[in-house]
């Protein structure tokens, strides 16, 4: 009887044990098919809300076969266009926020961390400044591309390739503090106050009147970006063990760190380029999503970046509805939302630590 009684206890929970990863799997699936399906939805609901009163199925028409002078330029220069950078900066900004919270370890961590965001907005500002912009309207994408480079360069040679996740936020810190003091120094020696202005819309992150220029301008760094990043699963399912166990597993911490950092300056940059600083996404959304997937932070970067387009495409949406006429910012809209959270967020976490 005492022989068989630990063979029964054994297995009886084998069951139990073999039965919580194949649930979470479930649950994983579940959601990224409902993520699939919303931002799907989403999707299209951008294509078809807008002021331009289109019927459904002229919109459709126009988009589909470019029949009807007005309807087709609506349909293919403004609302796709729109509609394909909510997505894809919405997808950036959910996968580069989860795949540094995972890097770094830090549940507070996310893209503009790096310096990336803040970089990337100077070097915008000094487009619009010197009227380089007026004069030729891609300067204005191309210098903050060129200030999303130049920011991932510095913090890279002040963290070193072997440093750590603290000298790395510390450096992107430093960076980011640098080029929020010299967008300042623009602003307070702006030429005139209509140059103040468009740096400030600017700098408030919106979607109006891009094209398809702008599309194609930042989709090649965006997919350079979310390879990087998507990459990295392995990497950081195994630093949860703790650094020193993952490097004697083969993760390689120097090419982690360059991974992690090289994606996110590609695809948040371009992003920034291309619509200015919108925050909080890649914050907010992990956090949302994570206890739904389970520990695993491989599987949150997939669920980030569909939740992240789905956040962006239904706030692009919000703007246009709250506000058409006033032109209500997408960036305004997203801190919003997210700065109530990311104050929950704090809350929580030092009532953790008591």
């Amino acid at each position: 009887m005492t022989a068989a009684s630990p063979k029964a206890r054994s297995g009886s929970a084998a069951p139990t044990e073999l039965a919580s990863p194949s649930s979470e799997t479930a649950r994983y699936r579940l959601v990224l098919a409902v993520l699939t399906l919303s931002v799907l939805l989403l999707f299209i609901a951008s294509l078809f809300v807008g002021p331009a009163a289109i019927g459904f199925w002229d919109s459709i028409n126009a988009l589909l076969t470019g029949q009807g002078e007005a309807a087709a330029l609506v349909m293919r220069e403004i609302r796709l266009p729109r509609a394909l950078l909510g997505a894809m900066i919405g997808a950036t900004l959910g996968l580069s926020g989860a795949a540094l919270q995972g890097y770094l370890r830090n549940p507070l961590a996310e893209p503009g961390l790096l310096g990336v965001t803040g970089a990337a907005s100077f070097g915008a500002v000094i487009a619009i400044y010197t009227g380089l912009s007026a004069l030729f309207p891609l300067a204005l994408p191309l210098l903050a591309l060129a200030g999303a480079v130049a920011a991932v360069l510095v913090v890279q040679a002040l963290a070193g390739g072997h440093g750590g996740s603290l000298t790395l936020i510390l450096a992107g810190v430093a960076v980011s503090s640098l080029a929020a003091a010299l967008t300042a120094l623009a602003l307070n020696l702006s030429p005139n106050p209509f140059a103040a202005l468009e740096i400030v819309f600017w700098l408030l992150g919106s979607l109006t009147d891009r094209s398809m220029v702008h599309v194609m301008l930042a989709a090649p760094f965006m997919l350079i970006g979310w390879a990087l990043l998507a990459g990295l699963g392995r990497s950081l399912d195994l630093l949860t063990l703790g650094r020193d166990v993952a490097a004697s597993m083969g993760v390689q911490m120097k090419r982690v760190q360059a991974q992690a950092v090289l994606g996110t300056a590609s695809s948040v940059g371009a992003a920034t380029a291309v619509a200015g600083a919108i925050g909080f996404v890649g914050l907010v959304v992990p956090h949302i999503l994570r206890p739904l997937v389970g520990a695993k932070p491989s599987r949150l970067l997939l669920t980030s970046a569909l939740g992240g387009a789905a956040m962006i495409l239904a706030a692009d949406i919000a703007v246009r509805l709250i506000a058409p006429a006033k032109d209500l910012k997408l960036g305004v809209l997203t801190a919003i939302v997210g700065a109530p959270f990311f104050l929950w967020l704090v809350f929580k976490t030092r009532r953790a630590m008591l």
